[in-house]
C-alpha cells in the first residue's frame, strides 16, 4: 500500500512537473515572437519629424490588415528591417490614418515610401518583389 501512495504521488509530481515546463515553454515562445517580430513602430508625426531631422533613412509602410498584398510585403519589409539595424520604418494604418496619407499622398495601401532625411528617394505601390523592395530601400543609404 505504502509503495502505490508514493507511486500516485509521483506520477501527480511528474504531471505538475510537466505543466509548468509547458508554461515556462509556452512563454518562452511568446517571447521570441515579441523579440523577433517585426521592430516596426505606428507612424508619428514627432517622431517621424525627429527621424528626418537627424538624417536617418526611413521606410513608410502603408498597410491595411485585409490586404493581400500587404501581406506578402510583410516579410520581406521585416526582413530588411533584421537585416538594417540604421533604417527607421514606420507602419501606416490605411484604414485608420488618413492626417498621414493625405501627409505622404498615398491613395492606395500596399505602398512604400523611402526617405533620406527629408527628401523622398523612392516610393512604390503594390510590389511584392524583394529585389525591388530592397533596391527601393538601398536608395535611402
Amino acid at each position: 500500500m505504502h509503495s502505490k501512495i508514493r507511486t500516485t504521488l509521483t506520477l501527480r509530481a511528474l504531471h505538475v512537473l510537466l505543466g509548468l515546463t509547458l508554461c515556462v515553454l509556452a512563454a518562452a515562445v511568446l517571447l521570441a515572437f515579441s523579440v523577433v517580430g517585426h521592430a516596426a513602430q505606428p507612424f508619428d508625426d514627432q517622431s517621424f519629424k525627429q527621424a528626418q531631422a537627424a538624417g536617418k533613412t526611413i521606410l513608410v509602410d502603408v498597410a491595411a490588415p485585409w490586404c493581400p498584398t500587404c501581406r506578402q510585403q510583410r516579410p520581406i519589409v521585416e526582413q530588411i528591417e533584421e537585416e538594417t539595424p540604421n533604417l527607421v520604418v514606420y507602419e501606416v494604418d490605411f484604414d485608420t490614418a488618413k492626417d498621414a496619407l493625405r501627409h505622404f499622398r498615398v491613395q492606395y495601401q500596399s505602398t512604400l515610401i523611402v526617405f533620406k532625411g527629408t527628401k523622398e528617394v523612392g516610393r512604390s505601390t503594390g510590389d511584392t518583389d524583394a529585389a525591388r523592395i530592397r533596391a527601393l530601400v538601398a536608395k535611402g543609404f
